[in-house]
């Protein structure tokens, strides 16, 4: 299970992955590099350099934010998807962080690991739909272990009791009335 599934969506209207990049025609330089600089995009692409630079620190802080909170837990870095500006350069527009969902070898464990879980998918300021429903599956996972510890402590009270007043079953008083 991945937590940390920032949905690979910007505020503005997005071109195509494939949209070559935007340039005004300069007769100083070769028609086939790419531009060194920013100085020769249009407005418009300007500002979806900014759009795609603030949705990339957005989505790295994000997924930084599982990843430091998720400890051990965390099977791998993060990844991204990326989407190249009309200055060439790739910007990450969502990603995600793989998490181990697993229970625990006792309930105590799985508790421990659940709330772990918990607080990694909602560590984000702003937690996606994703990191919800991986926070609500750990809060079961959670609530599930509790009952089972329950239950242990159940029965190990029970025995501590019959060890304690004896295995035998105990008849029930009786009364001789004699008249």
């Amino acid at each position: 299970m991945s937590i940390g599934a920032i949905s690979p969506s910007s505020p503005g209207p997005t071109p195509a992955r494939d949209t070559p990049p935007v340039q005004t025609a300069a007769a100083t330089k070769p028609a086939a590099a790419p531009p060194s600089s920013t100085t020769n995009l249009t407005p418009e692409a300007l500002k979806l350099i900014d759009q795609l630079k603030a949705r990339d620190t957005e989505v790295r802080q994000h997924e930084q934010a599982h990843m430091a909170t998720a400890g051990g837990l965390a099977v791998s870095g993060a990844s991204y998807t990326y989407q190249r500006g009309p200055n060439g350069v790739s910007y990450a527009i969502g990603g995600e962080v793989h998490i181990d969902t697993s229970p625990g070898g006792t309930p105590e464990e799985t508790i421990a690991r659940a709330r772990t879980i918990q607080a990694a998918a909602l560590a984000p300021a702003d937690p996606s739909g994703a990191d919800r429903s991986v926070a609500a599956q750990a809060q079961q996972m959670e609530t599930q272990a509790r009952a089972e510890l329950a239950q242990q402590q159940t029965q190990a009270a029970t025995g501590r009791i019959q060890s304690a007043y004896g295995t035998r079953q105990q008849e029930a008083p009786k009364l001789d009335v004699y008249a």
